[in-house]
């Protein structure tokens, strides 16, 4: 039997009475209550393990001379990259396209969701995206960072990056909207398309790759926070063993294999770029390195924050509260008609029929 059906200490919302039995203590709410707190307890666990990233990437990108030294020359790395350059020149309609895009994913999120009538997670998803932007906005404006004269003609820090919370924000939102068995497809492939638009902000010159890693875990702390107070509210259930791993698997092994291999790549390039000189001349190797260093960490940490959403909710489904459980039969009719608010099992107070 599942562990999730068997009764739990203070999960019943009623005290167990004689009679009672495993299998009325899960249909009364037992197993949905212990359910519940541990999908709670998991997701309130990742929402604070992205805030104390965030924290990190914070400290360590923009609050240390080697962090903005690093960011800069991954930024100015760009122009010695001479595919990254090529593919923008000859490219030129990337950067409406990369609009057009976030566009389009705002509006296949509410599409989705108003289609499947599910306005309340419709709604939820449109505020966890509201809320992740609100909060990149407030970190670029106000969130302290040292005063320095740019006299590289770089822009000023844009932490975290707008573009890629946004679009990370319409991947997680995907999670609240549709099926149970299509999320790992959905989800991943839209993580996919997020950390192509992060990549090509760093490509173009709007932000460093920090930026694009610090949207990461900011959107995930927000969703985690969102899929705590639903299972606060008790809108979770157990899903399906076989639910979505196996159809998601075209999309979530590329998306593993770049989190892995993005993170590995850019640990292992970062001890090289970070002994750039403090002062310039820089050599072109140097800031070409540090550009290809930036964009593997960005593309790798991205991708690691929608797999650890995906791993979050493995066999949740968030489509609501399963339907009451009533039974009918000549146990019942023995027992006599229950009411309409009454919740009816297989076990009766007529004791000749219990099963114990």
């Amino acid at each position: 039997m599942a562990s999730y059906d068997r009764p739990r200490a203070g999960g019943s919302p009623r005290p167990l009475e004689t009679g009672d039995t495993w299998w009325y203590a899960a249909v009364a709410g037992e197993a949905a209550g212990s359910f519940s707190a541990r999908v709670r307890t998991r997701t309130r666990r990742g929402c604070l393990g992205a805030v104390l990233l965030l924290t990190v990437v914070y400290a360590g990108l923009v609050l240390t001379a080697t962090g903005r030294r690093w960011g800069d020359a991954a930024m100015t790395g760009r122009r010695a990259d001479t595919a990254a350059v090529t593919v923008l020149r000859e490219h030129p309609s990337l950067a409406g396209l990369t609009t057009l895009s976030l566009v389009l994913g705002c509006v296949l999120l509410l599409a989705v969701g108003l289609i499947r009538k599910r306005y309340g997670l419709t709604g939820l998803a449109a505020g966890g995206i509201v809320t992740a932007l609100a909060l990149t906005g407030l970190l670029q404006r106000y969130a302290p960072r040292p005063r320095l004269a740019d006299t590289a003609g770089l822009m000023s820090s844009g932490f975290p990056s707008a573009q890629t919370s946004l679009a990370l924000g319409i991947a997680f939102g995907l999670a609240l909207v549709v099926p149970y068995r299509l999320r790992s497809v959905a989800v991943g492939a839209a993580t996919l398309w997020a950390i192509g638009v992060g990549a090509y902000t760093i490509a173009a010159g709007e932000h460093r790759p920090g930026d694009v890693i610090a949207a990461a875990p900011l959107v995930l702390a927000v969703y985690c926070g969102l899929l705590a107070v639903l299972a606060r509210k008790g809108k979770v259930r157990p899903g399906a063993r076989r639910g979505p791993a196996l159809p998601g698997l075209p999309v979530t092994v590329p998306l593993a294999l770049l989190a892995a291999g993005g993170l590995g790549v850019g640990l292992w390039l970062l001890g090289d770029t970070l002994a750039l000189p403090s002062t310039a001349p820089y050599d072109p190797a140097e800031l070409r390195l540090a550009h290809r260093c930036g964009q593997a960490l960005a593309a790798g940490v991205v991708a690691a924050a929608g797999l650890v959403l995906l791993g979050l909710l493995r066999r949740v489904d968030i489509e609501g509260a399963p339907t009451p459980y009533r039974l009918g039969g000549p146990f019942v009719e023995a027992a006599g008609v229950p009411r309409d608010d009454e919740l009816m099992g297989p076990f009766t107070e007529d004791l000749d029929h219990e099963i114990s």
